[in-house]
């Protein structure tokens, strides 16, 4: 085939005289910025044209967890035919390679992003890897900076206000973030980002009802999505009816029909259902009503033992080392553990610093789960702040819960006047939420203060007055 030049979705060259290659490019972009669950579209592009860079380098990149060596064969195939390719594709070609290395810094890989997306400010799909880079990371600051380099030259493009939306709710910039959600959701009613961070900025302000409205609103779109996306959204509306009286019933509704109920899919990503289904198990457990989930929880713990769900995502990894402890899987548990510790010592100096305290919480995690609340104390330290572990790959509505359980340990094991020290400061910045005015009663309770009655009433009025 004589090769000629074609532009893809933002107007760039691309070395291919396929069009169909083009076209499975193209189908790839929208995918990934919908969360969608075809992203494996990518393969095709290569099968049509197997000397085209881009083709070869974005279906390395797609691979590259789930098929290394395959994933080589095309790094390969897209070197090979460098010297061909456009500046648009080499630059590309530079970010993801070095992206996909086995020894990579990630703030080389963040810098090589920035550089192409100054070249080439159209290209959202390098964006959003970009910004995924760099929630990984833990730095909202980062992403931010990037959108922001490309904004200028899209002001009206969709999806780019769901991506700017996203770092404002992790820097604490809600009414920036809320304000950005909502004019990419004026702009596109399907971009499920900002749907989603729409919601974010809704359930921080404690305005559950009203995120729970919009959610269920925009729910019948949401079957395109990716299991992570589809459960994940899901999640969120479980967490705000978390916040309601007599809560437990729509929360196992939710679980049964809107995230377990994901895996009878055939194309469903079973980690990605997990991860979703364990955050909000563990938030029932810290509100002491796992009870009537005990069931669910031995099955999915059961699941959970399988080797091929370990290692995917240090988030998901401290969430089935509580899962296998609570069920009494200690021996599944404690092989997770060790071989996350093994893990990390074969890391880089740099990289086991930054990692730190994701293996500490996921220590903890462990010795929660069996019921040693003193042990799992220790590590977290007198000082702890779930904040400081986005490193694991978490927002911040997702870490939070671990703060919850630093509460709940230090009740538990008789510290009530310094959890109610924490849990006070905490109150400060989210007034609205009832579970910490509960947490706040019972540390009260604990250390025989009158305050406790008043910590009650204030709870139940919020609990009321959400629904």
């Amino acid at each position: 085939m004589e090769r000629g030049v074609k532009l893809d979705r933002w107007g760039y060259e691309v070395s291919t005289s396929s069009d169909s290659c083009i076209s499975s490019i193209n189908d790839y972009y929208y995918q990934v910025l919908t969360y969608g669950r075809n992203r494996s579209v990518i393969l095709e592009a290569p099968l049509h044209d197997k000397d085209c860079v881009l083709a070869n380098i974005l279906a390395a990149h797609f691979l590259c967890s789930s098929d290394p060596c395959r994933a080589q064969l095309h790094t390969q195939a897209a070197k090979s035919h460098h010297e061909k390719a456009t500046p648009y594709e080499k630059a590309v070609f530079d970010a993801v390679n070095y992206l996909i290395s086995e020894d990579r810094d990630d703030d080389v890989a963040v810098e090589l992003h920035s550089k192409l997306l100054r070249e080439f400010p159209k290209d959202l799909g390098s964006l959003k890897r970009a910004q995924v880079l760099c929630f990984y990371m833990g730095r909202p600051d980062f992403s931010l900076a990037l959108v922001q380099q490309v904004l200028p030259k899209n002001q009206e493009e969709s999806y780019i206000y769901g991506m700017l939306a996203f770092p404002l709710l992790e820097l604490g910039r809600m009414a920036d973030a809320e304000e950005a959600a909502k004019k990419g959701f004026q702009i596109n009613k399907q971009d499920y980002w900002a749907q989603h961070a729409l919601c974010h900025a809704l359930q921080y302000e404690c305005r559950f009802r009203e995120a729970i409205n919009f959610m269920e609103e925009c729910s019948p779109s949401w079957s395109s999505c990716s299991s992570f996306m589809y459960t994940h959204n899901w999640w969120h509306v479980a967490l705000c009816y978390m916040e309601g009286h007599c809560y437990i019933r729509k929360v196992l509704e939710v679980y049964d029909h809107c995230i377990w109920k994901e895996l009878e899919r055939s194309d469903a990503v079973c980690a990605e259902v997990y991860l979703n289904a364990l955050g909000l198990l563990l938030r029932v457990d810290v509100r002491g009503e796992l009870g009537i989930f005990e069931d669910r929880l031995k099955i999915l713990a059961s699941n959970l033992k399988n080797h091929e769900n370990w290692y995917i995502e240090l988030h998901l990894d401290v969430l089935i080392l509580w899962a296998l402890a609570k069920t009494g899987e200690l021996s599944k548990a404690g092989d997770l553990l060790e071989g996350l510790k093994s893990r990390h010592c074969r890391m880089s100096e740099k990289k086991k610093q930054i990692m730190q305290k994701g293996i500490l919480l996921a220590e903890a995690l462990y010795e929660y789960g069996r019921g040693d609340d003193k042990r799992a104390l220790e590590l977290l330290g007198p000082d702890f702040d779930a904040i400081d572990c986005k490193i694991i790959g978490a927002s911040d509505e997702q870490v939070d819960v671990f703060n919850e359980v630093w509460y709940c340990m230090m009740l538990n094991t008789e510290r009530a006047s310094e959890a109610i020290k924490v849990i006070e400061t905490r109150i400060k910045k989210r007034e609205g939420l009832p579970f910490l005015w509960r947490l706040l009663e019972r540390g009260y309770l604990m250390t025989g203060s009158p305050e406790a009655a008043r910590a009650g009433e204030r709870a139940r009025i919020l609990e009321a007055a959400y629904f």
